[in-house]
């Protein structure tokens, strides 16, 4: 299809380096912030895996701090999460540096969102599909319940969307996750503080 092999591509690396121009006051300022609040670095880099599976480094600003037990271990993510971080989820405003890995080419606007490396033997043969196309800014499973989704439940959407990638689907998808941007229903990133880790399918006995 030529909008999947093509197309596609062209709208991320156009679109994605309007809205870098477009939001570099919103970076710069929310970059700040998080320096006073939360200290450095600014940014939160992690491994994800994406396109077949090749891994690469996810960028985000930082919602957490790095506060510590008495052994020196990092508390839970729970109790690292600060009423700014939340509200930096709440207004998706720690996504915008993605917009960095979207112009590179590591993600796309839309698609499966990246989860951990560590979840990738856990996924069944048919939940792997979902690494057939770029992880996306948001997706299918983010616009029909995330959080409220079981993760099987999220994987069936991400491998809906891998095979039936369409301009009409991405448009629709786009639309739906501004609405729910605007009511501050959520749509940030995979992490203990808001959904259990995948431990793998109970039906295959992973």
């Amino acid at each position: 299809m030529i909008y999947r092999r093509f197309v596609k591509r062209l709208f991320d690396i156009l679109l994605s380096g309007l809205a870098l121009i477009v939001s570099s006051p919103i970076l710069l300022v929310t970059a700040l912030l998080v320096r006073l609040k939360l200290g450095s670095p600014v940014l939160f880099t992690q491994e994800r895996p994406g396109l077949h599976e090749k891994i690469f480094k996810m960028y985000k600003f930082r919602t957490m701090t790095d506060a510590r037990d008495e052994n020196g271990e990092l508390l839970s993510d729970g109790e690292r999460l600060t009423s700014f971080g939340k509200a930096l989820r709440a207004t998706s405003l720690d996504e915008l540096p993605e917009f960095i890995n979207i112009f590179k080419g590591d993600m796309s606007f839309v698609g499966p969102r990246p989860l951990l490396v560590r979840y990738l033997p856990r996924y069944n043969e048919e939940q792997r599909h979902r690494h057939d196309v770029l992880p996306g800014l948001t997706g299918l499973a983010q616009v029909n319940g995330r959080n409220a989704l079981s993760w099987e439940k999220k994987f069936e959407y991400d491998v809906e969307y891998a095979r039936n990638v369409s301009f009409a689907l991405d448009m629709k998808i786009i639309f739906m996750t501004v609405g729910k941007v605007l009511k501050r229903d959520g749509i940030s990133s995979e992490n203990n503080a808001t959904m259990p880790e995948f431990m793998g399918n109970k039906d295959t006995g992973d």
